[in-house]
């Protein structure tokens, strides 16, 4: 694995790693009524979100699943994505 351990994974560090994908400033309201808004909705793009998807994989060692990543990914969806994924790898966080 590299830099992290995927116990590291929480909707904290989700939250961050999507705020510095689009360079928002940490403050920024994912909690609130944003956190079921689309992800595309709220500025991010596809490049954006790969960009989260890969840090993920490099930092954490976990293989995001092409499905987590859609139109109507919310940062629910996405972290139910990678809870499932982490299960499916045998996984403990």
């Amino acid at each position: 694995m590299a830099a992290g351990t995927a116990s590291g994974i929480d909707r904290e560090t989700l939250t961050r790693l999507l705020l510095e994908a689009i360079g928002l400033e940490e403050d920024a309201d994912l909690e609130g009524d944003d956190a079921d808004t689309p992800l595309l909705e709220l500025g991010y793009d596809s490049l954006a979100l790969l960009q989260v998807v890969g840090r993920i994989e490099a930092e954490f060692g976990l293989l995001v699943p092409d499905t987590a990543i859609n139109d109507s990914a919310t940062l629910g969806s996405l972290l139910a994505s990678l809870q499932n994924a982490r299960q499916t790898e045998g996984m403990v966080w």
